[in-house]
């Protein structure tokens, strides 16, 4: 039995991993997905980068939990990966499902081309709106599940996206596992790609897109399951 704690991406909240947990339920762990503040039910609540570092801290820390796995997907990936170092010998191993990483000094933002999600959170009252339909296109997503994925989304808070993260020592050093979703590229991004060069770290490929919550629940909950058996 493993605990897991889950963190979905931008737009999402808890209740974006229903499926994968109640398959993890089902092989006997214990689950605890998590919604971000500002997100979901927590709309309202402000939201940024080190409040979301400090809502997954606060998670492990209230349920007195040990031994335990942390999972970010997309954006997530950031503030997982900081509570991650925060949580010391509270952590089994962090799982980062394709993934952001933190880069110590640098936001979501930085590294790629994203003037245009600046303006849109610019133009949103400081929030970065969710995806359309056309954009879940080719990500191996049923209608049904394009539907569940943007009925569900909410607008993402700006500063989240923009804040720097800040690392107090070197992500390789953690135990992790990083899931790459093949129909969203089969390649990770060089900062992932870098961190793959540590012991410390292992890759694994899923054939399906962007968000394999959705796609491929079960699969994902069987990956997850053999990640936190290791050690």
């Amino acid at each position: 039995m493993t605990d897991f704690v889950l963190v979905a991406g931008a737009w999402l909240g808890a209740w974006a991993w229903d499926e994968v947990t109640a398959e993890l339920r089902g092989a006997g762990h214990d689950v605890h997905p998590l919604t971000l503040s500002g997100l979901a039910e927590k709309q309202g609540v402000p939201g940024g980068l080190e409040t979301h570092v400090r809502d997954i801290v606060g998670e492990v820390e209230r349920l007195g939990l040990r031994d335990v796995v942390l999972v970010g997907h997309s954006y997530a990936g950031i503030p997982v990966g900081q509570a991650a170092e925060r949580i010391g010998d509270r952590l089994r191993r962090v799982v980062f499902v394709d993934a952001n990483v933190p880069v110590d000094g640098k936001s979501f933002l930085s590294g790629w081309p994203s003037d245009h999600v600046r303006q849109s959170i610019a133009e949103h009252d400081g929030f970065w709106p969710p995806l359309d339909a056309s954009d879940c296109a080719g990500q191996g997503l049923t209608d049904e599940q394009i539907a569940r994925f943007l009925g569900g989304s909410t607008p993402h808070p700006g500063p989240a996206l923009t804040e720097p993260a800040v690392l107090t020592r070197p992500l390789d050093e953690l135990p992790a596992t990083y899931v790459k979703c093949l129909l969203d590229g089969d390649e990770p991004m060089p900062a992932v790609a870098e961190l793959l060069k540590s012991d410390s770290w292992e890759l694994v490929e899923l054939d399906t897109g962007h968000w394999p919550m959705f796609s491929q629940p079960q699969a994902l909950a069987r990956l997850l399951g053999a990640a936190g058996a290791r050690p």
